[in-house]
């Protein structure tokens, strides 16, 4: 039964039951559409799309991920090459251990 359908017969079964079930009736009627509203609204919920779930990430975050990485990196490189003293070696673990930072920020963020 469609909305206005019920609206009709609530009508009519107020003039056939008069005045003492005016409550009542409106009060049922007031249920129905309530239900009805209820139902068109999780029909059109069901149909839309769902939100992607937000990324672990911005692109905020990544390029200032970026930014400090290089620039930690370059300020270590720069550092230990006015230390001298074959501490060059130092270089490869710092700037391996940027790489794998970035790498797993960013690998995080795809997912």
């Amino acid at each position: 039964m469609t909305t206005g359908d019920e609206l009709k017969a609530a009508v009519s079964a107020r003039r056939d039951l008069g005045p003492d079930f005016e409550d009542a009736l409106v009060e049922s009627f007031l249920d129905k559409v309530g239900q009805e509203v209820d139902r068109r609204v999780d029909e059109r919920l069901a149909g839309a799309p769902r939100p992607k779930a937000p990324a672990k990430g911005s692109d905020g975050q990544r390029l200032a991920l970026a930014i400090v990485s290089l620039s930690l990196g370059t300020l270590s490189t720069v550092a230990l090459a006015f230390a001298g003293g074959g501490r060059a070696m130092a270089l490869i673990p710092i700037w391996v251990g940027i790489i794998v930072v970035n790498v797993v920020f960013n690998s995080s963020r795809e997912k």
